[in-house]
C-alpha cells in the first residue's frame, strides 16, 4: 500500500502548497507552448537540412561547371587535334584553307597564356563547337580572315571558363609577346600590339579586317583573341590583337620557331 500511495499523497500535497487547481493548471497553460515550440524547431531543422542539400548540389554544379566539362573539353579537343595531325601525315595537299574541315585548320600556341599547351582552331564559334575545348574563327557577324590571306584579321573566340577555358589567362598577355598559328606547312608568328581589358559584347568593330580600335591605320595582316569577362561572367569581351610578324615553313622534323622553344 505504501508503495502505491505515496506518490498520490505527495501530489496532493504539492497541490495544496501552490494553491487549489494550481499544480493542474500549469501542465494545461504550458503544453500549447511546448508543442509551438517543437513546431518551430522541426520547421528550423528541416529548412537547415534543406540549405545544406542546396549546398551541396550547388557544389556539385560548380565542380561540373568548372573541373568536370574541362576534362570531357580537353579529351575531346585532343582526338580532334590527332585527327588533324594525322590528315597532316598522310600528306594529303593543302594550307590552312584547304585543310578547313569539321576537325580544324591549324593550331594555336600562345605561351604567355597557355604554356606549351596548343589550342586546336576550327572554323565558326558556335557555343556547342567551342565546348569541344577548342577555339573557333568567326564567320559572323564579321567574316573572319585566314592566315595565309594577303590582308585581314584572323579573329578567334574560345572559352574562358569550362569547357576546356582555352582563354582563361587571357589576362596574362602583355604588349610585345608571341602568338603563333601552326598550319600543315608554315608557321606564322605574330606580334602583340594591344589589348582591350573590357568592353561590349555587342563591339563588332574589334574584329574589322583593320581593327582601329587596337590603334590600327592600314589593312594588314592581324590576328584577334577574345574571350568573356570577368572570369566566370559573360557580361563583357576581352580583346587582344597582334599583327603578323614572319612566316616560316614547316620543315620535316616541324621545328617549332624560337618563340615556341
Amino acid at each position: 500500500m505504501v508503495a502505491t500511495t505515496e506518490p498520490h499523497g505527495r501530489a496532493e500535497g504539492d497541490a495544496g502548497e501552490g494553491g487549489a487547481g494550481h499544480g493542474a493548471a500549469e501542465p494545461t497553460a504550458s503544453a500549447p507552448r511546448f508543442r509551438g515550440r517543437g513546431r518551430l524547431a522541426l520547421a528550423v531543422s528541416v529548412f537547415g537540412e534543406l540549405l545544406i542539400t542546396a549546398g551541396v548540389v550547388l557544389g556539385l554544379f560548380v565542380a561540373y561547371s568548372l573541373w568536370w566539362t574541362n576534362v570531357v573539353a580537353d579529351r575531346e579537343a585532343d582526338k580532334q587535334g590527332d585527327r588533324v595531325r594525322d590528315t597532316w601525315a598522310d600528306d594529303r595537299p593543302g594550307g590552312p584553307g584547304a585543310l578547313d574541315t569539321k576537325d580544324g585548320i591549324g593550331f594555336l600556341h600562345v605561351p604567355s597564356m597557355n604554356g606549351r599547351e596548343e589550342i586546336l582552331i576550327r572554323k565558326g564559334t558556335a557555343t556547342d563547337l567551342l565546348n569541344d575545348g577548342v577555339a573557333g574563327y568567326y564567320t559572323k557577324p564579321v567574316k573572319s580572315a585566314l592566315p595565309q590571306d594577303p590582308k585581314g584579321n584572323f579573329s578567334l573566340a574560345a572559352h574562358r571558363d569550362g569547357h576546356g577555358a582555352k582563354f582563361h589567362d587571357i589576362h596574362k598577355i602583355e604588349k610585345g609577346d608571341p602568338i603563333v598559328f601552326e598550319s600543315k606547312d608554315t608557321w606564322y608568328v605574330y606580334r602583340v600590339y594591344a589589348t582591350l581589358p573590357q568592353t561590349s559584347k555587342y563591339n563588332v568593330q574589334v574584329l574589322d579586317p583593320v581593327p582601329e580600335e587596337s590603334g590600327a591605320k592600314k589593312a594588314g595582316r592581324y590576328i584577334t583573341l577574345t574571350t568573356c569577362t570577368p572570369k566566370y561572367t559573360s557580361t563583357y569581351r576581352y580583346v587582344v590583337w597582334g599583327e603578323l610578324e614572319r612566316t616560316e615553313k614547316v620543315d620535316a622534323e616541324r621545328t617549332p620557331p624560337a618563340e615556341l622553344r
